[in-house]
Parts: structure tokens; C-alpha cells; sequence
């Protein structure tokens, strides 16, 4: 039910228009530097997204959980493939074993990268593997949890002239919030119709 719902609502989904300068580095006026995300789903009885705990050692959002993904590279042909290759190099999904079935709107990171969020449906059979280097650990929270919107605060955060309301959430010991609860939420939204203010 969650499942075709989410595919429902993302074949229909626009990504908004956004101004030109969203795109742009504020000082160079160049574009931005780009990175991409997977959301992956697993499509069990009790759907669950899947999330990262990156290390602790790593020198950015080190201790932070996250999305598998991360910067493009020239050698990438889209941001598609991006995603998909940082999530084979951060958990061990291959690519070939992801269902995409939306792109949400892009967003800025803190440190000024357009990051672009895909979802993607993965079998509850595959097994994920951290990479140590990267990842101290993968957790799965249930879709059902989030669309009772069980946050524990709400932060506000102002970037390129629009206000964020960015809930904040704690699951079985992690504190998920920042850029990913604002991807998360698009996907809650947009993907399953949650009323979230």
C-alpha cells in the first residue's frame, strides 16, 4: 500500500522551479558544485527507509547520519549514476538491484553543495555491508513510524532567502536531522501526502 502510493504520488511529482542564483556559488558566481543522495526503500511487509551513521573519523559530517551518496565525479555520466555509485561504495548496494522511482527537489548543503535526493525501492533480501572507512553503521526507520510525524523538535533554518522548518527525529539512539530530515520530509510529503508544517 505505502509502496504504490509512493510510486503514485513521485510519477506526478514536479520538481519546483527555483531562481537561477540557487544554482550558483554566491561568490563566483560559477555553478555549484553537485552531489547526489539515494533514498533507499526497502519493500518489506513494513516498508523502511535505509540510513547511514557516518564515521566518527570522517572530517566531514563525520558522527552524522546521512543518506548513502556524495560528491559527483567528472567520470559519473549523471547524478543518477553519482548516487548510485557512492551508495555501492558506502553499503554495498549495486545498482542494478535499485528501482528508481523519483527525483525530489534540490537542495543546498551547509557547505554550499546542490545536492539532488533519489528514490530508490530495493528487495529486503540484499544484504547491505558498511564500509568502514565511511560508515559505522546502517539502520532502517519503518515509513509508517515517519508518517505519524514523531519528531522531538522542529529547527528553522534560513538559506538563499527561503525559511526551512526542518523537523528533528531520534530513532532507536540516532538523531537524524540537518539536510537529511529536510530530504526526508520532502519525501514524506510529496511521496505520501503527510501534512507537515
Amino acid at each position: 500500500m505505502i509502496i504504490a502510493q509512493l510510486k503514485k504520488r513521485l510519477q506526478g511529482y514536479q520538481v519546483p522551479d527555483l531562481p537561477e542564483d540557487f544554482f550558483l556559488h554566491p561568490e563566483e558566481q560559477r555553478p555549484r558544485d553537485q552531489a547526489a543522495v539515494l533514498i533507499p526503500i526497502e519493500t518489506v511487509q513494513e516498508p523502511q527507509v535505509v540510513l547511514t551513521l557516518r564515521s566518527a573519523d570522517l572530517s566531514s559530517h563525520g558522527g552524522e547520519v546521512a543518506w548513502p551518496g556524495g560528491r559527483h565525479d567528472l567520470e559519473d555520466e549523471t547524478l543518477l549514476t553519482t548516487a548510485l555509485r557512492e551508495t555501492r561504495e558506502e553499503i554495498g548496494l549495486h545498482p542494478e538491484k535499485v528501482e528508481i522511482i523519483g527525483e525530489l527537489r534540490p537542495f543546498i548543503s551547509r557547505h554550499g553543495l546542490l545536492v539532488i535526493p533519489f528514490v530508490g525501492l530495493i528487495e529486503s533480501s540484499e544484504t547491505l555491508q558498511a564500509n568502514p572507512d565511511e560508515i559505522d553503521a546502517i539502520f532502517r526507520v519503518p515509513l509508517a513510524w515517519l508518517q505519524n510525524d514523531p519528531r522531538s523538535d522542529t529547527n528553522e533554518i534560513a538559506r538563499l532567502g527561503e525559511i526551512h522548518r526542518i523537523p528533528e527525529y531520534h530513532y532507536e539512539g540516532h538523531r537524524i536531522w540537518g539536510l537529511t530530515a529536510m530530504i526526508l520530509k520532502e519525501l514524506l510529503v510529496h511521496g505520501l501526502g503527510v501534512r507537515m508544517d
